[in-house]
């Protein structure tokens, strides 16, 4: 009964012209209960007929329309799988329209007349997309992919849906009314087209497994192909709009995040259900750089964005709002890379760059005050992600191992490949400093060349190292081998120098916090990290070959930098491995040659010495007893002593020496100074088991301040030497042999600084005035410029040393010569010495007359800008201002205890102040109330003032008899006649007091 009705209404519609009839009619229709049995096919292909084709020109034709929905959604409800062609039919048909009215409608809105046509349309069309949801979820049920023509139909129906909701994403932002939830519904059908796609994949799964058993194994095999290739053909459609979708949606970081989040999402989906197919028909390569354009968009436009508001402080908040959807693209992109290693490979360049790009801008703003919150921010979301894209290319056995290394090498560019192509095409760049929008500008060609990525590579490599724990086998060596790039980039000035200067923000330990660190710390923190990683893999060896390698780098951060890694691998090695390590570094120094002389400090003997002792120091004491062993065994070669010394000169730890074995060094050290000394002036070199000359000297020069020792024992015999060895000097014609004696003399005055007893003995008188006549004689000689820093430190002792202070005292005019000599010295570390001797010996000193052992013409005098006047006022305002800052406090930043403190005693300081302005105030009151009553002073302060005036009156007419006599001295009157008048204006000043007192 209700189906006569049904298709009576149905025929009642068709034959009525009126669109108000037909749209009660449909009304109507939508209200029938209706039956399960009944011909659905028909019901519906005359609903499809009724839907008109062009869009209406008022808003009838929408109400038309719109009645129909309801009608065709509740017999879809139904799920009837012989009606779901016909559905998909009237869904294309309906998509069409809609598309197309979308567009009129939106162009229309500014009119008010059509504000009612739009708003029911906007209607129409949430319904649609509900409805065509509803359809992907009626359709999944079935799979009739084999059936070609369905296939086409299901197929057409999917692309005109996605086309749709590509007019819904461009003309968001002008529908307000009903944006929000057309944009949910578009959300839903995208997830519809997804989910129909992976219902289909195991159904064609399922009937490929069936196909072994079926009778007719051919024409299963052809039904089969069909549904895979339909299924393919729908799927490469929905990777092509989707990501389509994907960069529309990125246009309105707002309303549109839903979108942006469900195309790429869904994108991803369908990559990961046929790769087959994927890489036969779908340009991955495309969808990655698709990803990196909208990275490098959100970042560039941050850039320009905060760059015009420095003054303003990037908030956390913004900064999330920026690098959320940065985080979004990266992890897409690293999940596509990691599906598809070998098409990504093919845009690995540009892939590299994006990488880059992010590290820049991490590494700009963490150097603005105004983005340190936005930099802690950009490390908590796209550190992690950004070195997961590198990972997830570097990780796969789809490429070779000569790939990663020509991926590494384009991030990390050679030394002279970079030096080239910086000379070839930015030579100019020196001059200018590229800006942050600049660098985000760059072209994969220009990546090489711009000098602006230097630091940024420097932090991505860091990164890199710090989660190189997800890293693979070959990737890890791989990036083992570029360490030796590091420490390349790191000699260069404007990477140390931020290395040493500069903060970073970086993840704590858990994860949860972000704290700032030095770069040089964060940097040493990743190659410790990469070390503990590298510990249980093959790439073990080849990171123990660079640490070889560089244990005796010449640049002073390098070296720094690989001793640390030195250190952290001995404090964690096992005692035997750490043992052998020892005995092969000492069977290294002990192979020196004889001609590596201990006193040159550059020498490869004298470097390896350093970095041994550099190991020693931050060590177990248990390998500086090994090392002593190994240099101290008698016999063992010509060249033992001098290896010693060499290891004494830098700093060998002698304290962590067994007490026993301390003693013994100790005694036997001052046993070889006594020992040469005393035999200096006959063969000494004959009376030495060291091949130096002079090497006794060094080593207790050297020793002194390691032991703490006492030295009592060295006596005015030492001064009797030094004198010795200034007679050599002078007397010898031989070059060498007089840079040999100024370095005996240069450590002596080094031991005698240390002995204040020696100031006060009479041979220091002789030692004195030989310095003097031997600097003095030879102020310009380059054989004593090494001896000043120590003839600087031997004269701060000089406190203890007794002078007269007058011109006729020789004692007097040598030391006066002397400081004038040092403290004209221009060079910076010259003046450093001089003037830091100066002041000790200017606190210590009895000496009244300071002024004479200033040159007139001394460095800290000169005018800074011109370098020409000289003033001894500049002198002494320099002098203090370099004195305090010799004790200004290394750190300024107080301790929570010592700011309690602080406020402890201020509050103390409060009250007492309180206190005593009360009690002020007090007083005041009191005095106030006191009658004003004038004391009588005493007898004697009234004849002195009297005694006074008549002194001043006597005085006064001898001056008038001084005037007049024209022979007199003018100078001596001038003077006295000043005195005078200074004495008469205090007399004055008396009388006036003593009469207000009266």
């Amino acid at each position: 009964m209700e189906e006569n009705n049904a298709m009576k209404i149905l025929e009642e519609i068709k034959s009525s012209d009126l669109i108000e009839n037909r749209v009660q009619l449909l009304t109507r229709l939508s209200q029938l209960d209706i039956q399960e049995d009944s011909d659905f096919p028909p019901f519906v292909e005359t609903l499809t007929t009724l839907w008109e084709d062009f869009t209406c020109l008022d808003v009838s034709q929408c109400l038309l329309n719109k009645a129909i929905l309801p009608v065709t959604s509740k017999y879809l409800a139904l799920h009837r799988p012989d009606c779901s062609h016909y559905f998909l039919a009237f869904g294309i048909k309906v998509s069409q329209w809609c598309a197309k009215h979308l567009n009129m409608s939106v162009m229309s809105m500014e009119e008010s007349q059509e504000e009612e046509h739009s708003n029911i349309f906007f209607q129409l069309l949430l319904d649609y997309l509900r409805f065509s949801a509803s359809c992907f979820t009626a359709i999944g049920k079935t799979c009739f992919l084999s059936d070609e023509t369905s296939a086409v139909t299901v197929h057409k129906f999917v692309s005109e849906q996605l086309n749709l909701i590509k007019e819904v994403i461009l003309n968001a932002k002008k529908v307000e009314s009903f944006s929000s939830e057309i944009l949910k519904a578009a959300h839903v059908v995208i997830d519809s087209i997804v989910r129909l796609c992976k219902e289909y994949s195991p159904a064609v799964d399922q009937d490929a497994n069936e196909i072994k058993t079926h009778e007719n194994v051919g024409k299963a095999r052809m039904e089969e192909d069909n549904k895979v290739c339909n299924l393919e053909s729908i799927i490469m459609l929905g990777v092509k709009s989707l990501s389509e979708l994907g960069m529309l949606a990125a246009k309105d970081g707002g309303n549109l995040v839903t979108i942006l989040n469900t195309s790429w999402k869904g994108v991803i989906t369908l990559l990961q259900i046929d790769k087959q197919a994927v890489l036969s028909q779908v340009d991955v390569g495309e969808i990655i750089l698709k990803l990196i354009s909208l990275i490098k968009e959100s970042l560039r436009f941050a850039a320009q964005a905060w760059s015009c508001s420095v003054k303003d402080n990037i908030s956390a908040t913004e900064a999330r709002r920026v690098f959320l959807p940065v985080k979004f693209y990266l992890i897409n992109a690293v999940k596509v890379v990691a599906l598809f290693p070998s098409q990504a490979s093919m845009v690995f360049k540009e892939i590299a760059l994006c990488t880059l790009m992010i590290s820049a801008f991490k590494f700009s703003l963490s150097q603005q005050s105004h983005g340190k919150t936005a930099s802690e921010v950009m490390i908590d979301l796209l550190e992690k992600t950004t070195v997961d894209l590198l990972s997830a290319l570097l990780n796969t056995a789809e490429i070779t191992q000569e790939f990663r290394i020509t991926l590494l090498d384009l991030l990390f560019i050679d030394e002279q490949d970079f030096s080239n192509q910086v000379c070839k095409k930015q030579s100019h760049d020196s001059q200018t400093k590229t800006s942050l929008v600049d660098i985000l500008s760059l072209s994969v060609e220009s990546t090489t060349s711009a000098r602006g990525l230097l630091m940024a590579r420097v932090v991505l490599f860091q990164s890199v190292m710090r989660y190189s724990s997800e890293l693979e086998e070959d990737a890890k060596l791989a990036v083992t081998r570029k360490l030796h790039w590091l420490l390349d980039r790191l000699t260069e000035k404007e990477v140390y120098s931020s290395v040493l200067s500069s903060q970073l923000p970086i993840s704590d330990g858990s994860g949860k916090k972000i704290i700032w660190e030095s770069m040089f710390s964060a940097l040493l923190l990743s190659l410790k990290t990469l070390m503990i990683i590298l510990s249980s893999t093959p790439a073990w060896e080849q990171l123990e070959t660079f640490l070889l390698q560089n244990l005796l780098h010449p640049h002073f951060l390098c070296w720094q930098i690989v001793m640390e890694l030195w250190c952290f691998w001995f404090r964690h090695a096992t005692n035997d491995l750490a043992a052998a390590m020892i005995d092969k570094l000492c069977s290294f120094m002990m192979s020196m040659s004889s001609s590596e002389t201990p006193l040159c400090p550059d020498s490869v003997l004298r470097r390896t010495t350093k970095s041994i002792c550099f190991l020693l120091t931050h060590s177990p004491k248990s390998l500086t007893a090994q090392v002593y062993t190994n240099v101290s065994a008698e016999g063992r070669s010509d060249s033992t002593p001098d290896v010693y010394l060499a290891l004494l000169l830098d700093g060998f730890p002698l304290n962590f020496l067994p007490d026993r074995i301390k003693n013994d060094v100790k005694r036997q050290i001052f046993a070889d100074f006594i020992h040469f000394i005393k035999n200096f002036n006959e063969n000494p070199s004959r009376y030495s088991k060291y091949n130096v000359l002079g090497a006794p000297v060094f080593a207790l020069s050297a020793c002194l301040q390691i032991l703490n020792m006492g030295i009592s024992e060295i006596d005015a015999k030492t001064l009797n030497f030094i004198v010795a060895v200034i007679q050599k000097y002078r007397n010898s014609k031989d070059e060498t042999r007089k840079d040999h004696y100024s370095e005996i003399l240069s450590e002596t005055l080094s031991i005698i600084s240390r002995n204040e007893q020696l100031y006060t003995c009479q041979e220091m008188d002789n030692v004195i005035t030989e310095l003097q006549k031997l600097f003095i004689s030879e102020a310009d000689s380059r054989h004593l410029h090494k001896s000043k820093p120590n003839l600087a430190l031997f004269f701060s002792g000089l406190s203890k040393y007794e002078m007269s202070e007058t011109e006729t005292c020789p004692k007097s005019r040598a030391v006066w010569e002397l400081y004038h000599m040092l403290l004209r010295k221009r060079h910076w570390a010259l003046v450093h010495n001089a003037v830091t001797a100066f002041g000790y010996f200017c606190s210590r000193t009895s000496c009244n007359q300071l002024w004479r052992f200033v040159p007139e013409d001394a460095a800290l005098a000169f005018d800074i800008p011109s370098g020409k006047e000289a003033r001894t006022e500049r002198f002494m305002s320099e002098l203090k201002m370099f004195l305090e800052k010799e004790q200004a406090l290394l750190s300024v930043t107080p301790s929570e205890e010592e700011v309690e403190l602080l406020l402890k005693e201020g509050n103390e300081v409060k009250a007492t102040v309180q206190k005593l302005v009360a009690g002020r105030s007090q007083r005041s009151i009191e005095v106030e109330k006191r009658p004003n009553k004038k004391r009588k002073l005493p007898e004697g302060i009234c004849r002195g003032m009297e005694l006074l005036q008549n002194g001043v009156k006597r005085i006064n007419e001898g001056v008038s008899e001084l005037r007049s006599d024209e022979h007199g001295n003018e100078e001596f009157q001038r003077s006295l006649l000043n005195q005078f008048s200074c004495l008469e204006d205090l007399v004055s000043h008396l009388l006036s007091v003593t009469a207000a007192s009266d």
